[in-house]
């Protein structure tokens, strides 16, 4: 049998106060009531900037893109030797609050086992990286800069501003994993993740279907990115037809600030309850709970799954539930990739990798996607790439395996994934994946 262990799915991953100065603002119709903070400034735990190498190998012989048996893997694949593809990609990295560089070393460590792997379609990747800094003047700056070094396809980590008329008039393809504010949805691009707009959806439904919710409570800090987060589960939630009370705190609370929270919330016992904190305010919301009694059930995001956050709470995460994680086999195809990718930046586990689980499986669903076109006898491009994603006939992501539907909803048409795994805390067993919702249908919630 094989051995389970449970990771964040990564295209459940959502923006939650990452880009707090950016992100919408609440325009929701709830009783909305502020609770007093007891610290205003979030820790900054951004990761040491690191600057990816350039690996890619010399052109010798075709390569075997044939994929192996058992599905989806890529680790028998030979080397990729055909003509390389260069692929750029825009990060936001070097700012106060806005420093990604873990995408970008996680997205040239994909393309470095690649590499080594199939390359795309046998065609060795060759990363073009450049850096924003969270302004609409840096994003356009690489956007030109990216366009001048021919690149075939862009791939987005977080960039705010992404330069979109740039890379149209230079006829290059966007894509990327999470969109983040609402331009995104409607741009000239492609994303393989929906973002806030289909995590909040999940969110609501789950909650309607999974426990027939018609009541709600919502515990959230009062910042931008947050609140940004609250409004879009406020649109789902009225689409699902429940009614709620949003309560707000600070970026960081004492025990006792978090258990007033959780509370205010519950004080008219409604059927759930939404947590959209992160971090330390999972740490603080899940004890809240516990210390007060609160039986209601949590309904939060993959990030309070964490081992971070888990390795500090144990049992007092039962009775939450997660948008985004489940468990997975260890001895799958799909995790021997990971676990070599994470190898090549000295990592042992997913959780390790923070945010960049985006750019590893936005690569490697490229990947999987080119793959396919080779052994179809398909030109391999990467203007037929993303022709073929925008298409998605019988495609899936990776590593989850959800159907790929780019532009089946016209409100969003930029958006190709629209189901999300979810995961609850089981005790002594770490969380595992809600029979059921291995892959939660998040269309009929989306507003």
């Amino acid at each position: 049998m094989n051995r389970k262990h449970h990771v964040r799915a990564f295209a459940g991953l959502a923006v939650i106060a990452l880009v707090a100065a950016s992100c919408g603002s609440d325009s929701g119709n709830s009783s909305d009531t502020a609770a007093p903070s007891d610290t205003e400034a979030a820790v900054d735990t951004t990761p040491a900037d690191t600057t990816p190498a350039d690996t890619t190998p010399a052109d010798t012989a075709p390569a075997d893109t044939t994929a192996p048996e058992g599905g989806g893997g890529f680790i028998d694949l030979a080397p990729a030797t055909g003509d390389p593809i260069v692929v750029g990609m825009v990060n936001t990295e070097g700012s106060p609050g806005l420093d990604f560089p873990e995408i970008s070393v996680a997205t040239q460590a994909s393309a470095d086992f690649l590499n080594e792997h199939g390359g795309l379609g046998g065609r060795p990747i060759k990363m073009e990286f450049c850096k924003a800094n969270g302004s609409p003047e840096t994003s356009q700056a690489c956007a030109q800069e990216l366009a001048g070094k021919g690149v075939e396809l862009v791939m987005l980590g977080l960039d705010l501003f992404p330069g979109y008329d740039t890379f149209t008039a230079s006829s290059i393809p966007v894509t990327g994993v999470l969109p983040i504010l609402p331009g995104d949805y409607t741009a000239n691009a492609l994303f393989l993740g929906g973002g806030n707009t289909t995590t909040t959806a999940a969110m609501a439904g789950f909650a309607k279907e999974n426990f027939g919710a018609t009541t709600a409570g919502i515990v959230s800090a009062d910042n931008a990115g947050a609140n940004g987060t609250e409004a879009d589960l406020k649109k789902a939630l009225d689409a699902a037809g429940i009614t709620y009370v949003s309560i707000k705190g600070g970026d960081n609370e004492t025990d006792a600030g978090f258990q007033g929270l959780m509370k205010q919330a519950t004080a008219d016992n409604p059927d759930v309850l939404f947590s959209l904190y992160a971090d330390a305010g999972c740490v603080g919301t899940m004890r809240g709970r516990v210390s007060l009694g609160i039986e209601t059930p949590v309904i939060t995001t993959a990030i309070c799954s964490s081992a971070e956050v888990l390795d500090q709470v144990g049992d007092d995460a039962v009775g939450w539930y997660f948008v985004g994680a489940a468990t997975t086999e260890t001895d799958t195809p799909t995790a021997l990739d990971t676990q070599d990718i994470l190898t090549l930046q000295g990592f042992t586990k997913p959780d390790e990798m923070g945010l960049g689980g985006l750019g590893m499986t936005g690569l490697l669903t490229l990947a999987t996607i080119a793959n396919d076109m080779a052994a179809a006898g398909d030109d391999v491009t990467g203007a037929s790439i993303y022709e073929t994603l925008g298409a998605s006939v019988d495609l899936v992501n990776w590593p989850d395996g959800n159907a790929l539907a780019c532009g089946s909803v016209a409100t969003i048409p930029t958006i190709c994934n629209f189901s999300f795994p979810i995961g609850t805390y089981i005790s002594g067993t770490g969380v595992e994946t809600v029979p059921g919702y291995e892959a939660f249908d998040t269309t009929p919630y989306l507003p």
